[in-house]
């Protein structure tokens, strides 16, 4: 009786609670859904009401479905070759390779990371559209050039080249510091040339690392949404959306054949994960000396090569640059100015960011018609106001929620180390990775948009403002497994000595775990939200799929932006809050971005010097101040 009695304590109560609730959250937000757009496929009924389950499958080869499976898998192909050729490059350049101005360059190759997604994509167009600035001033130039050149499968292949080397600016830069320069000098003293030397020595040991970029670079491809929707590129991704919204009354089971592609989406992610697990369970390892050396720059010793990687350089920093300094002078421009796509100092504003103006304009009679408070900017725009508002919250919503469930979670799987339960629970949070973000939001968008759904209590969550719980819930689940990478890394800093030490002084397991590991971890799980909250605070795919005017995301305005320039005559300033919001997204992203691998990265050493620096140069300033004070006294 008294054991029965033990096993009813709170702690007990509470792990029986958390266990019941994670298996709910699971089955409830990550398994039925993907298993109802599974059987979507075949359960098609024909014009008899019976069910075909063979007919989607029929229509796909006799329609058009193949070619955005073919598009597709044409784009990630080419990507992973382009996107690996710029990506060593400016890796190579910036960090092995002994280049002129390589800071400079390393801040030009790293724009991407302070911007991306349907920001860069809008910034791209504002470029290179047919009434963009560079296009505008090439056909000044050139007046037989097609001002429709920047579209389709080039443009995209373009645009998402430079933007998806973030990953290599990254990790690959990493990488190549992590080599051991005795292992290059050896071989440069045995005769072997510069460029011998990269490609016997250097590049293997990078394998890895770059074999895990070209699957991530591949999937990428494979699952384009912003990019192909802007630039009028048919693919998987933005045919999903399309036969989401359609109806039977409009083309043959727009809501199957949406399923059918998603769980092809999925089947490529999985094989490809695979194929990256088991390359990683190979093993690679690289024999280096005792004391491990820090790589030093190579000099180019032809200089006709020299002069070429010189040049390369260069006009990769252009282009990269390019963008982001248009954008950044144009977001302080007049409408006229950006109509006309003229740069001038004397057009100089703040009404893209603040404030509104009247529009004047002639009508078709030759008058002079007032239309007031029509030019408004980012931060006077009710559209644009609204969906920063409503990104912020749900975006700090997700970040934190994501980061809360694995902090438990895995100080659940370090407890219960090797147990069947604590691996299914960790696998559990890693199957989000198996599935495309779109399959994930379409499974949600169909299955909970029903009144019958007894695991939410027959709650319509795609129904009015239902829908934003809805997208909170997929940017939760989408973001738990680089959560739970990166924190479980944070958990095995943690000294077990110090845990038996609180246990020893009576602390229960709550109060170990608040006051003793969790400031621990602290720092990993506040970079984690970081970034998560950057990733999704401008997300575009999962806003997209769950579609809705209750539901209209920061990402989904800006998109909206280059649809609606002029509409009416009222939204005749969106080129200029178009810049506005990119140029207000690099300024947030860097700023998390600096406070994530900038001020956090920051050992405590370097803490501390920097903050004696900051106490010496206000102690000099007061000694000064005080001094001048005297002086004027004395005189």
């Amino acid at each position: 009786m008294k054991k029965k009695l033990a096993s009813l304590n709170p702690g007990n109560l509470w792990k029986v609670f958390g266990i019941a609730f994670f298996v709910y959250l699971f089955l409830g937000f990550m398994l039925l859904p993907c298993l109802n757009t599974i059987t979507q496929v075949f359960t098609v009924k024909d014009a008899n009401g019976n069910i075909d389950p063979w007919a989607v499958i029929r229509f796909f080869f006799a329609g058009n479905m193949p070619s955005y499976v073919m598009n597709s898998l044409k784009l990630a192909v080419c990507l992973v070759i382009t996107v690996n050729i710029v990506g060593i490059s400016i890796v190579l350049l910036t960090e092995y390779f002994d280049i002129k101005g390589a800071k400079i360059l390393r801040i030009g190759y790293m724009t991407t990371l302070i911007y991306s997604g349907v920001a860069l994509v809008t910034g791209y167009l504002f470029l290179y559209d047919s009434d963009g600035i560079l296009t505008t001033w090439l056909c000044g130039m050139f007046p037989d050039m097609d001002k429709n050149w920047f579209s389709g499968f080039n443009a995209v292949l373009f645009t998402m080249t430079f933007a998806c080397t973030s990953n290599h600016a990254l990790f690959l830069r990493n990488a190549i510091r992590a080599i051991d320069y005795n292992t290059v000098e050896a071989a440069r003293n045995l005769g072997a040339k510069p460029f011998t030397v990269l490609k016997k020595v250097v590049l293997p040991t990078l394998i890895p690392t770059l074999f895990s970029l070209t699957v991530m670079t591949f999937i990428t491809g494979l699952c384009a949404m912003s990019a192909p929707t802007l630039l009028g590129y048919d693919s998987i991704n933005p045919e999903i959306v399309r036969l989401a919204g359609s109806s039977t009354a409009d083309e043959a089971f727009p809501q199957a054949r949406a399923a059918l592609l998603s769980i092809i989406l999925a089947l490529f992610t999985i094989v490809l994960l695979t194929v990256l697990s088991a390359y990683e369970r190979k093993g690679h390892y690289l024999s280096v000396s005792k004391t491990k050396a820090k790589l030093v720059k190579q000099k180019i010793t032809n200089p006709v090569a020299n002069v070429l990687a010189h040049i390369y350089a260069y006009v990769l920093f252009i282009i990269y640059m390019t963008p982001v300094v248009m954008i950044v002078l144009f977001a302080f421009q007049n409408y006229p100015a950006i109509r006309a796509k003229s740069l001038s100092f004397d057009q100089f504003t703040l009404i893209n960011f603040f404030g509104q103006q009247d529009y004047e304009f002639l009508t078709n009679r030759g008058k002079v018609k007032v239309r007031e408070g029509s030019i408004s900017g980012l931060f006077s725009n009710d559209a644009t106001v609204g969906g920063i508002r409503l990104s912020f919250v749900m975006s700090a919503i997700a970040a934190a929620l994501a980061c809360v469930i694995v902090v438990i979670a895995v100080n659940y799987i370090f407890k219960n180390k090797g147990k069947k339960r604590a691996v299914a629970m960790e696998y559990s949070m890693l199957f989000p990775w198996l599935l495309p973000t779109i399959l994930i939001c379409y499974s949600y968008r169909t299955y909970f948009n029903s009144d019958s759904v007894w695991y939410v209590f027959n709650n319509n969550l795609y129904m009015k403002e239902n829908v934003r719980f809805l997208i909170v819930m997929a940017y939760t689940v989408v973001k738990l497994p680089f959560a739970l990478r990166m924190i479980k890394a944070a958990f095995y800093a943690i000294d077990e000595e110090l845990e038996d030490a609180a246990r020893n002084l009576g602390a229960s397991s709550l109060v170990t775990f608040l006051k003793v590991k969790l400031p621990i971890v602290l720092p990993s799980v506040l970079a984690v939200f970081a970034l998560n909250f950057n990733a999704l605070f401008t997300e575009y795919d999962m806003s997209a799929t769950f579609q809705s005017s209750y539901g209209t995301t920061y990402a989904m305005v800006i998109q909206s932006m280059c649809a609606e320039e002029g509409r009416d005559g009222y939204n005749v300033n969106a080129s200029g809050r178009r810049c506005a919001s990119t140029v207000f997204i690099m300024v947030i992203s860097g700023l998390i971005l600096y406070l994530v691998y900038g001020v956090g990265a920051r050992d405590l050493g370097e803490r501390l010097e920097r903050k004696e620096k900051r106490r010496k140069r206000l102690a000099a300033f007061k000694a000064k101040f005080h001094h001048e004070e005297t002086k004027e006294l004395a005189s």
